[in-house]
């Protein structure tokens, strides 16, 4: 567990200098990092749904899903920011691993809204939408070991 709390904070390689000591010594504990990411990954969650059930108010529906649904991926975005630290987080985020998956979540946010507010195109809205989802679950998949390769071989296997 301890290797764990090590390597999700970003203290998983032995720094000597003096950074290292401040960044531990204004760190969060490991329980208040925990219930930040409960908290926010829970409200992303909400805020995801909340869009979801507003999607059928008349006139501004498509709207408001499109603001709540993009709130909600960026607080389950955010939650991990607990986990690993903003700065280790933005490091792995652009990683070569992950930068197509980064880029393209964060321009399917950006869309997302844009066809909300200036396009007021509501087959954009839901499309980016779906863009989004699909890209911020193959950028999750991308911390998990052998994930993107096992879904490949599954769909790959599916179309065959």
């Amino acid at each position: 567990m301890d290797k764990l709390k090590k390597v999700l904070s970003g203290q998983d390689e032995e720094d000597s200098n003096g950074l290292a000591e401040v960044v531990d010594a204004s760190s969060l504990s490991w329980s208040t990092r925990i219930k930040g990411f409960i908290a926010c990954f829970v409200a992303g969650i909400l805020c995801s749904f909340l869009g979801v059930g507003l999607l059928w108010v008349p006139r501004k529906g498509t709207t408001l899903f499109a603001v709540f649904y993009t709130l909600g991926n960026i607080a389950s975005l955010g939650s991990t920011l607990f986990l690993m630290g903003p700065l280790k987080q933005l490091k792995r985020m652009f990683e070569l691993t992950r930068l197509i998956a980064t880029i393209v979540m964060l321009l399917c946010l950006a869309l997302t809204l844009c066809a909300a507010f200036w396009w007021h195109n509501k087959g954009l809205v839901l499309l980016f939408c779906l863009l989004q989802f699909l890209a911020m679950t193959w950028y999750s998949l991308s911390y998990i070991p052998f994930a993107r390769d096992a879904v490949k071989k599954c769909f790959s296997a599916c179309l065959s």
